[in-house]
């Protein structure tokens, strides 16, 4: 079960992958067209605008499109091979499924509440989806319709028919059966999803009424949850929709980003469920506080490699929201500051949101500086400098209480390692749960450095027989195992460049980093 859990989780991350690109530019489009901001120097039109205007209409494909980026990507993650073809015919079923909704709906929709004279957006609880007018299900449908096509494709894609009917096999198969199942469940969907949204409009309702207390606690859990993988699930509704608002807090803040901007009203009047999407903050702010007092509790003979630890490591958490390295160090020496730095990042929320800050900043500094800092200053320079003075107020504290615990409590980071043999390192989620074991070192095949990766990893998980299926999330390699026995220990996987193993029976994490889409490349083809 946990296995198929990770696998969805990194199927899940594919078109999120892509989205940071997107915002990046998204932000920037937006100052150059927008006349409030930069002192409005840039006008509103001749060849800059023009230009940039049309850069800005091309960045919206991928929040624009977010259902069928979802539903194609994950049969990409998912399927037992093909992958190309699965994800083909996920499209054609997909669509398939939101004609027949409309179509349904254009009959009956009165009888389900749901008026299709309505316009789009807003509570009309409809949207446009490739050109369909189709109820507003957000990624929740496209992943609901790419399950369904996943588990046929898995289970047909390979069916034998007769040779009379042989043209029929294969993907076709997969979209004809995908094609018979939709129409029932189109008159579910257009039934059932109408209560749906109803609900999930209460429930908008009352998270958004529910003031610093419900973002204390939606970043708590966020943070808390990351050592079990499970904070995809907290964070993933609420970023792509519907929790607090049907698109996501990310897409509604791009979507908004030159109305907030340009307006002279409090950003947190205007979009109160921006609360939501402060969790970021920790990574930024937080993780400085920590690789600080890190660095400022080492012993002095080693405060020079702990600094050449730390650096990279921050600035990947401080620059792209990526925290594992920093966060799985001190998970592993003492879960108590990790509980502690879940509460911190709790805290800071809060007190950002109860200051009137409101945002996207589920990533790192790039995300702020783009589409927060730079886009509000025109109107908004208050809220932008307070953000960043409660930021930095929080860096001093974790800096403090994390120095005086580690000293207090005498904890072996990196830079205070007991015995003198020691190695100083920043430790991986695998040292937190792994066995300890001994290993010889492994000779380097030949080839590229992601293809020796994949090469060393292959070998240390047993071989291609092995091997039930392989996907990816943003770092690590998601292996599904035979027979866990045939691995082999962890320092091998250090000692070939992985940070470091998690087993939980035979799904295995190997924590690759940020190559990892190159090294499941190579993987796969060794495959």
């Amino acid at each position: 079960m946990l296995g198929k859990i990770q696998k969805f989780g990194a199927a899940m991350l594919v078109p999120v992958m892509l989205m940071p690109f997107a915002g990046i530019v998204i932000g920037l489009a937006s100052i150059f067209t927008n006349p409030d901001m930069m002192g409005g120097i840039f006008g509103v039109s001749g060849l800059w605008y023009d230009l940039w205007n049309i850069v800005l209409q091309g960045s919206w494909a991928v929040f624009n499109q977010m259902p069928i980026l979802f539903a194609i990507s994950l049969p990409l993650g998912l399927a037992n091979k093909a992958h190309g073809r699965a994800a083909m015919a996920s499209f054609v079923t997909y669509m398939s499924f939101n004609y027949f909704v409309e179509a349904i709906l254009n009959l009956w929709g009165q009888k389900f509440g749901v008026d299709m004279s309505a316009e789009v957006g807003g509570t009309s609880g409809l949207t446009l989806i490739a050109g369909i007018k189709t109820l507003d299900m957000s990624i929740i449908g496209a992943l609901l319709v790419a399950g369904i096509v996943v588990w046929i494709h898995n289970k047909y894609y390979d069916k034998k028919l007769p040779d009379a009917i042989g043209v029929f096999q294969g993907s076709a198969l997969v979209v004809i059966i995908g094609f018979v199942l939709m129409l029932p469940l189109a008159f579910l969907t257009s039934w059932l999803w109408p209560m749906v949204q109803h609900m999930i409009n209460s429930m908008q309702g009352f998270l958004a009424s529910s003031g610093t207390l419900g973002v204390g606690l939606f970043t708590f859990l966020e943070r808390i949850l990351i050592p079990t993988g499970l904070h995809h699930f907290i964070w993933t509704p609420f970023d792509y929709g519907p929790a607090v608002v049907p698109d996501g807090t990310l897409a509604h803040w791009m979507n908004n980003l030159s109305e907030y901007s340009s307006s002279t009203q409090p950003v947190k009047s205007l979009f109160p469920e921006g609360g939501f999407g402060l969790y970021g903050n920790t990574t930024v702010f937080g993780i400085a506080g920590i690789a600080l007092a890190i660095y400022a509790t080492a012993k002095p003979e080693k405060k020079k490699i702990t600094a050449s630890l730390l650096i990279p490591a921050a600035l990947t958490s401080m620059l792209t929201g990526i925290s594992e390295p920093i966060e799985f160090t001190f998970l592993f020496v003492s879960p108590l500051l990790f509980f502690i730095h879940s509460i911190f990042s709790a805290l800071m929320s809060t007190a950002m949101y109860a200051a009137g800050v409101v945002g996207y900043q589920g990533g790192g500094l790039l995300d702020y500086i783009t589409y927060n800092w730079i886009p509000m200053l025109s109107n908004h320079s208050g809220m932008v400098i307070t953000h960043i003075l409660i930021g930095l107020a929080f860096t001093v504290l974790y800096f403090f209480v994390f120095r005086f615990l580690i000293l207090k409590m005498d904890i072996s980071t990196p830079g205070r390692e007991k015995m003198a043999t020691e190695e100083t390192k920043l430790y991986s989620k695998a040292d937190y749960k792994a066995k300890k074991g001994e290993s010889k070192s492994t000779p380097a095949p030949q080839g590229s450095e992601n293809k020796q990766k994949a090469e060393y990893f292959l070998d240390m998980l047993g071989g291609r027989d092995n091997i039930e299926d392989v996907t990816n999330c943003a770092t690590r390699l998601r292996v599904t195992v035979v027979d866990p026995s045939l691995m082999k220990p962890d320092e091998q996987f250090r000692s070939a460049g992985a940070h470091g193993v998690v087993r939980k029976g035979k799904a295995v994490q190997v924590i690759v980093g940020l190559s990892v889409p190159q090294v499941r490349d190579e993987f796969e083809e060794l495959l």
